[in-house]
């Protein structure tokens, strides 16, 4: 029970931060836009239409943040939990192809840049520092996977604007417009390796991989310790949604207990797997006599 209230109490607060960080996101977008025109900047309004994209993303992982804490139904058993991971996914797609964007305009801008309104471009970035790292502050502990995309989002456009701060000052000084474009290649760079590290742990949790942080070979061994469990098979770890993960196995025993004596076993056995973040946990008890078609699984 304590594992659920936490859980639940970790969903309801990934859905308020992702809630926060939408209408901070969507509320900059619209001073950008009108920012952009006003300085007449085509990297201001670049950066505007890469953020109203980084707004809708925001607000589908709301969403499916949202509708991942509904309950089983008859169409899934498991509730929504996965729909979080959906989110933290479509975010992943859209920061990879923000990034590929960038570095397609960038690229060709370091050998032939072009002149900005260096003043005007230095105020918007310092509120764009301001609002992104406001909303990046709130989502920094984050524990479900949808939050830690999300935060990723906001930590792309906070050194974004902080590039085109340092860029704007350097630019006012001396003429080095070269600056913009090399920083945006080294950040869209950083924000590209780090999506697709993300990538990588939705992806084994879709695949239903083992979490990284369980050890299989651990679980067996501390098993192996009770005198009553003499063979373990079709043992299988999976995560629904990068947080809470599930156990099913097989447990062989050294002989026959009443209903009443598997019931205290499982308790004990359980108590042994609580440790070893799992969540969810499904025991199947055998005889030593009993074949099971799964015994090589």
């Amino acid at each position: 029970m304590a594992h659920h209230h936490h859980h639940v109490h970790s969903h309801h607060e990934a859905e308020g931060n992702i809630k926060t960080a939408f209408f901070l996101n969507l509320a900059f977008t619209l001073i950008e836009i009108i920012g952009g025109f006003y300085t007449n900047s085509l990297a201001i309004l670049s950066d505007a239409i890469h953020d109203l994209g980084d707004s809708l993303s925001l607000g589908l992982s709301w969403y499916f943040q949202r509708i991942s804490k509904k309950g089983r139904t008859e169409t899934f058993s498991y509730g929504y939990r996965r729909f979080s991971l959906l989110g933290a996914l479509i975010n992943s797609v859209v920061l990879i192809i923000g990034s590929i964007i960038i570095l397609y305009h960038a690229i060709p801008e370091l050998f032939n840049p072009e002149n900005t309104d260096a003043e005007g471009m230095m105020y918007l970035a310092g509120l764009g520092v301001l609002v992104n790292g406001a909303a990046a502050f709130k989502l920094r502990k984050g524990k479900t996977l949808n939050e830690k995309v999300v935060t990723l989002h906001l930590l792309e456009d906070v050194l974004g604007w902080f590039a085109v701060l340092v860029g704007s000052i350097l630019m006012q000084f001396f003429e080095l417009p070269f600056i913009d474009p090399l920083l945006s290649v080294l950040i869209s760079s950083w924000v590209l390796w780090n999506v697709f590290k993300n990538l990588r742990k939705s992806l084994l949790v879709l695949l239903q991989g083992i979490p990284e942080e369980i050890v299989m070979n651990d679980i067996h061994t501390k098993l192996k310790n009770f005198t009553e469990i003499v063979g373990i098979h079709d043992c299988h770890i999976w995560s629904m949604d990068g947080e809470y993960n599930v156990l099913t196995i097989h447990l062989k025993l050294d002989r026959d207990y009443k209903l009443s004596e598997q019931i205290e076993l499982k308790k004990k056995f359980r108590k042994v797997i609580e440790h070893e973040s799992i969540h969810h946990v499904t025991m199947e008890f055998e005889t030593k006599e009993e074949d099971c078609d799964l015994q090589d699984c």
